[in-house]
C-alpha cells in the first residue's frame, strides 16, 4: 500500500484464508457449553454461478466429490437458487460430524478458488439450534476472512442482542468481524434451520 492509498483511507482487501473455517468445531463446542446452541449438521457454501464449461466441470467436480459419501450412508448435496440468483450448495452430516461437515465447506470453497472462481465465493455458514428452537448460524465472509453470527427471527427479524453476545463468546475461536455493517442477514439460506 503506497503513500497515497494511506493519505485517501484506502486499504488493501483481506485475502481470504480457508483455513480460519477449521476453527468451527472449536467455536461449537463453545456455543454448546456457554450458551446451549446444537450444531443442526448442515452447512452451505453460497457463491454467484457463471456460465461456461469451466464453471460447469467446477461444479460437476464439487458435485462428484461430496455425493462420494452416499455409498457410505451420506446425504447427497442439494444445489438452491435464492432470490438474488445465488446458487447455495447444501452438506448434511450428523450433528455431532462438524468436522465433517467443514472439510465439505473447505473442499467446496478450495474448489471453486483453485478453479479461478474465487471472487464468486460469498460466504459459507453453518447452523445451529438451542433448545427453544432459535436458529443461529455462524457466517463466513470468503473476501472478508472472518466470521459472524446470524440469529434469524420469525419475520425476517434478527435477535441482535444475541448476535452480540454470540460474538463474544466465539472471539477466541474465530476471526470475528468488527465491522457490523458487514453483518449481513441470509434469510432463508439452506442450512439455517427454520
Amino acid at each position: 500500500m503506497g503513500f497515497l492509498d494511506t493519505l485517501l483511507g484506502r486499504s488493501k482487501p483481506v485475502r481470504p484464508d480457508l483455513d480460519q473455517l477449521f476453527g468451527l468445531p472449536s467455536a461449537a463446542v463453545t456455543l454448546q457449553a456457554a450458551a446451549g446452541f446444537q450444531p443442526t449438521g448442515e452447512g452451505s457454501v453460497c457463491f454467484a454461478a457463471v456460465e461456461g464449461g469451466a464453471f460447469a466441470q467446477a461444479r460437476e467436480e464439487v458435485q462428484g466429490l461430496l455425493d462420494a459419501d452416499v455409498e457410505t450412508g451420506g446425504i447427497p448435496v442439494e444445489f438452491h437458487q435464492d432470490d438474488y440468483h445465488y446458487t447455495w450448495l447444501l452438506s448434511r452430516h450428523t450433528p455431532d460430524d462438524v468436522a465433517g461437515l467443514v472439510n465439505d465447506l473447505h473442499a467446496v470453497n478450495t474448489i471453486l478458488q483453485d478453479g479461478g472462481f474465487g471472487p464468486q465465493l460469498l460466504c459459507s455458514l453453518v447452523g445451529f439450534r438451542n433448545a427453544e428452537g432459535q436458529s443461529l448460524a455462524l457466517v463466513y465472509l470468503y473476501k472478508r476472512g472472518t466470521f459472524y453470527p446470524f440469529a434469524p427471527r420469525p419475520g425476517e427479524k434478527r435477535d441482535n442482542a444475541l448476535e452480540l453476545q454470540i460474538k463474544a463468546m466465539v472471539a477466541n475461536d474465530l476471526r470475528v468481524e468488527d465491522d457490523l455493517s458487514r453483518w449481513f442477514p441470509v434469510w432463508g439460506a439452506p442450512g439455517i434451520a427454520d
